[in-house]
């Protein structure tokens, strides 16, 4: 009886198409809320690094996720917030970041979504939580990284003017998630890659907490350790708000 149940599961995920592995990794369960300390490292080509330490909250709203970050040092983007609301209906996310030396919250436009967000190596569009419905996707292949059995989906968004022309990401079998991602610009050329380089199941859900994104033009790397983690504790909705942002963590 175990064995068949197994067989059958082994070819049910065997049968899934691009969309279906997409959709299990944007459903992938991370918890009521979610958070802890984060440190954010800035590498440039020369070698030379810079160091950012932030508080991160996350909750989970019915299917919706609300992300907030606080800037803690150095001193220059201390008091620093940023906001994000992913909605599980397609719709854009909402954005914001407070800027403590011009004491206003200013919301984030469609237009500056492929800004990236604090000198780093990430977009504002890749701090939210993009739909699969916004792209076509395509199961490529499988294959083996890093000692992981992975789905390869070449994902291309469904927008004409979208920052980049495709992606590519390598879905773990086990646990769906993303373990790498190759992001290509609007000509088709690689422009960086993100890659997960450690994980682990926190309270039975698994986390994410360090990860490494490679602009492989500029040949700067943006990497984010997230450590101190804690899940289901209780976040209040009341942390993700406008005024919080400039209150600080």
């Amino acid at each position: 009886m175990i064995l068949s149940a197994v067989a059958g599961f082994s070819t049910v995920k065997a049968q899934m198409n691009g969309q279906q592995i997409m959709e299990a990794v944007y459903n992938n369960p991370t918890g009521e809320d979610v958070q802890g300390e984060l440190k954010m490292i800035l590498k440039n080509k020369q070698g030379d690094e810079r160091v950012r330490e932030l508080k991160q909250y996350i909750r989970q709203e019915g299917q919706d996720e609300k992300k907030i970050m606080f800037f803690l040092s150095p001193a220059d983007v201390k008091g620093t917030s940023f906001m994000s609301w992913s909605y599980a209906d397609g719709r854009d996310d909402d954005q914001w970041i407070y800027l403590p030396a011009l004491k206003r919250t200013k919301r984030i436009s469609s237009d500056s979504k492929a800004d990236y967000f604090m000198g780093s190596d990430f977009t504002y569009d890749d701090l939210g939580d993009r739909h699969p419905s916004e792209d076509n996707h395509t199961l490529l292949r499988e294959e083996t990284i890093d000692g992981h059995a992975c789905y390869v989906v070449e994902s291309v968004p469904k927008e004409a003017d979208y920052m980049y022309s495709k992606t590519i990401t390598w879905v773990i079998k086990d646990n769906f998630l993303g373990l790498k991602r190759d992001f290509n610009d609007e000509r088709g050329n690689l422009l960086k890659t993100l890659h997960i380089k450690k994980f682990e199941k926190i309270n039975g859900f698994w986390t994410i907490l360090n990860t490494e994104m490679h602009n492989v033009q500029k040949n700067h790397t943006t990497e984010m350790i997230f450590s101190d983690v804690k899940i289901n504790q209780g976040v209040p909705s009341g942390k993700f708000t406008e005024r919080s942002m400039t209150l600080g963590q």
